[in-house]
């Protein structure tokens, strides 16, 4: 837990962040980094590397494998503390506090600086590491591809989209990104799947989230991940959030991702309201009228 971890941060001394740094350093070229390697990725002596080894194995910082070699690798707790270092180091971040929200791919934490702020580690590829390599776009073309490296790119990524997005798009306010992680400005509401919409006001919220979806399209990016648990909704409106898995709309399968997008939004509300939603609904309609720039109703398209 990145609490834990935070927890853990007063304790640590330059050298053993060091120590991680290397790790981190030879994990660009191998899964395990060799411990001969170790003095010269850390710029650290021998015995400096055994102490250190041995302050950060007890803080479940890194583990070690022996079977062909005597190897070590981060945790991702580890890499946490690199982040929550450089964080600190820039005054991006004062204190974490408690989860918002725990996920296979993600963890989101509330923190404190300057206002309310959400901290979000990535954690693609620790535990599924296949499937996200074959998900991602970024893993490509590339011989040796680590979770450190996929997880990171997936921070980049979001970071690139929300810069690009905000505030033309209704999506969280980037703050400042490292590492797996990125600070966003704290948002209001909760997932769709959490809310209950009064009759009169689901198709309100329909149109809502399309016209986010026809925004970010206009501006260059696709969700391609879109579900009711990336929608939060409040009194001011609705937040567009998770966007790692976001391609390019000149992306060659861009229209058929934003139609999967489309499907997903259409197949919750149609689930949750069906007394509600018009069906059926031209899916290929609002589709083209999204990527023309003329969406402007889901009502447009219903072929009854």
């Amino acid at each position: 837990m990145v609490q834990n971890v935070a927890g853990l941060m007063p304790e640590l001394e330059a050298e053993d962040f060091y120590l991680l740094s290397g790790i981190e350093q030879g994990m660009r070229f191998s899964e395990w980094v060799r411990r001969d390697k170790l003095p010269e990725y850390s710029d650290l002596t021998p015995e400096e590397v055994e102490y250190r080894l041995d302050r950060c194995m007890r803080r479940e910082l890194i583990e070690r494998k022996t079977i062909q070699y005597e190897g070590y690798r981060l945790k991702f707790e580890g890499y946490d503390a690199l982040a929550l270092r450089t964080f600190a180091e820039r005054e991006t971040v004062i204190d974490v506090g408690a989860p918002l929200g725990v996920g296979k791919e993600s963890d989101v934490y509330e923190a404190r600086s300057f206002e309310p702020l959400a901290l979000k580690f990535h954690r693609e590829g620790y535990t599924n590491f296949r499937a996200v390599q074959k998900e991602r776009e970024y893993t490509a073309d590339r011989n040796h591809v680590s979770w450190l490296y996929t997880a990171r790119k997936a921070a980049e990524r979001e970071y690139e989209v929300l810069e690009t997005l905000y505030p033309d798009v209704s999506v969280p306010r980037p703050i400042d990104q490292n590492r797996h992680a990125l600070v966003m400005g704290k948002f209001e509401g909760v997932e769709l799947p959490r809310s209950k919409l009064p009759s009169e006001q689901v198709l309100g919220v329909v149109d809502l989230v399309f016209r986010e979806l026809a925004s970010a399209y206009e501006r260059g990016f696709v969700h391609a991940d879109m579900s009711e648990y990336n929608v939060a909704i409040s009194e001011s409106g609705i937040v567009i959030f998770d966007w790692p898995q976001a391609v390019s709309t000149d992306h060659d399968n861009a229209r058929e991702l934003l139609f999967r997008d489309t499907e997903n939004v259409i197949g919750y509300f149609r689930r949750k309201y069906p007394h509600d939603v018009p069906e059926p609904l031209d899916v290929d309609g609002i589709c083209d009228a999204i990527a023309d720039g003329s969406f402007s109703s889901v009502r447009e398209f219903t072929t009854e």
